[in-house]
């Protein structure tokens, strides 16, 4: 088994890496979730509540105690731990909020490509209707076609009807006019 010294230098195709910094090495990754968990925390109404008494019983007990307590009537020793902690707070919300600006540009980034592809679809779907809409003008239609079928039938019942007249104008006519040639031999006879 290889030591963890030998597997470093068995890479011939990569430099090693021999620069000493002095900057401790964070996984800034790590780092910016635990800053959001603390400004989560100290965001909340819990924090302030707790924190509301943890004042209460530190200035209750300090000025219960007269002699000797832990922090006479100035509070100078809370004033300086509450200072501590909005110096440490302020710095975590920051990077909380930086992190979340992070996270809100690239939604942001996203949304416009996904609005930027979807105006792109609605534009090719707006050409393509219009080109149907272009080749439909010259196709007929179902209701287009039963509004000629009918108006032909209707030529057509005409043309029989003025044709079925003629027919029977002329039969009278012919009728008539042969009555009374048939009529006048026989008067004769």
């Amino acid at each position: 088994m290889a030591s963890p010294r030998s597997r470093r230098t068995a890479r011939l195709d990569q430099p090693l890496d021999r620069s000493r910094s002095l900057r401790p090495s964070v996984d800034s990754e790590r780092f910016g979730r635990l800053s959001e968990r603390a400004a989560r925390g100290i965001g909340s109404w819990a924090f302030i509540l707790w924190m509301t008494i943890a004042i209460i019983v530190w200035v209750g007990i300090n000025l219960a105690i007269t002699e000797g307590g832990p922090d006479p009537f100035p509070f100078i020793f809370l004033t300086l731990l509450l200072s501590l902690q909005a110096s440490y707070a302020a710095p975590l919300i920051l990077l909380a909020q930086n992190r979340q600006a992070d996270r809100d540009r690239v939604q942001f980034a996203e949304d416009r490509q996904r609005t930027e592809r979807l105006l792109a679809d609605s534009d090719y779907l707006a050409r393509e209707l219009a080109a149907l809409r272009m080749a439909l003008g010259d196709v007929a239609t179902r209701d287009y076609v039963r509004g000629e079928l009918r108006e032909f039938a209707a030529d057509i019942h005409e043309l029989l009807d003025d044709e079925g007249s003629r027919r029977k104008g002329k039969g009278k006519k012919e009728t008539r006019a042969e009555k009374p040639a048939e009529a006048a031999p026989e008067g004769d006879e």
